[in-house]
């Protein structure tokens, strides 16, 4: 038997990619069908084994808004013209939910993943992107709720209405939702390494919604507090909010430039995130 030079029999040879920073939208495409699977295991995995299931999408923003109601409105007297407070803190916190189920979603890729990605071979990036996608339908069953309360106080006789440029509100979604996916991919590299990220994540979210306008005017914290109103408006999130509720409900300002800042930010956090985890999936294996 003539002895061959084995390599020459092999079809394919899968090996780490040169390249720290590639999309790759060609092969993602060629997975669609294990990128629909994803998101339907993520949509119906997540609430499978409790009692309420899909109705904690429903809870969760309503006993938020009702709680900011009181506190933020009723107590500490923030005035939201005449816009309900419910409906007011509703509308940021259904765009807000989309930001922080990305985040946390994405943010734990690699260790919640690592026994699939040490069997076979596939587009890492499409796991985080499978939780942006069913995500997506998580903040649809939201934001019904939303156009619910939303008919209730104008049959009501509120003076309610959508801004002209409501129509741009899908681009606003997307880019919260790049915005997520960019910090959870850029975070879940970091967590394989350096495990106290993950106990950060909860805390960083939390602060980070009152940092974020999402139960208050941009322009209430540049009056009360001047000196630290700065804060606010260096958060790309901030302006993301703000627009939403303008769109949905004609109140507060539009800022151009903070949405160009915005804008800016994301693709910037983006390709950061993607260049970090294209080169941690080469060698996480090893850390986690």
């Amino acid at each position: 038997m003539n002895n061959t030079n084995t390599t020459n029999d092999w079809l394919f040879e899968i090996t780490p990619k040169n390249r720290f920073f590639s999309l790759n939208l060609k092969e993602i495409w060629q997975y669609r069908d294990l990128l629909f699977l994803f998101v339907k295991r993520d949509v119906i995995t997540v609430y499978k084994q409790t009692v309420l299931g899909p109705l904690w999408y429903l809870i969760q923003p309503l006993f938020t808004s009702i709680t900011f109601t009181i506190i933020f409105n009723n107590v500490a007297g923030i005035n939201t013209g005449t816009v309900p407070p419910f409906l007011f803190n509703l509308a940021g916190i259904t765009v807000w939910n989309y930001f922080t189920a990305c985040l946390n979603g994405t943010s734990d890729t690699f260790k919640a993943n690592a026994g699939i990605f040490g069997k076979v071979y596939f587009p890492r990036i499409i796991t985080p992107l499978s939780v942006v996608i069913s995500n997506l339908i998580k903040f649809g069953i939201q934001f019904f709720i939303f156009i619910a309360f939303y008919c209730y106080y104008a049959i009501q006789g509120r003076d309610l209405s959508f801004n002209s440029i409501v129509l741009f509100f899908p681009v606003l979604i997307l880019i919260m939702g790049i915005l997520g996916l960019g910090l959870g991919m850029l975070i879940s590299s970091m967590v394989t390494k350096y495990r106290d990220f993950s106990y950060l994540i909860g805390f960083g979210i939390q602060l980070l919604m009152y940092l974020s306008a999402v139960m208050y005017p941009m322009d209430l914290i540049k009056q009360k507090l001047p000196n630290y109103g700065w804060i606010v408006t260096y958060n790309p999130l901030a302006y993301i909010i703000e627009t939403s509720r303008y769109m949905l409900l004609n109140v507060g300002e539009i800022s151009i430039l903070g949405l160009c800042y915005t804008v800016t930010i994301t693709i910037v956090v983006f390709f950061i995130g993607l260049l970090v985890f294209n080169k941690t999936e080469k060698s996480f294996i090893d850390t986690v």
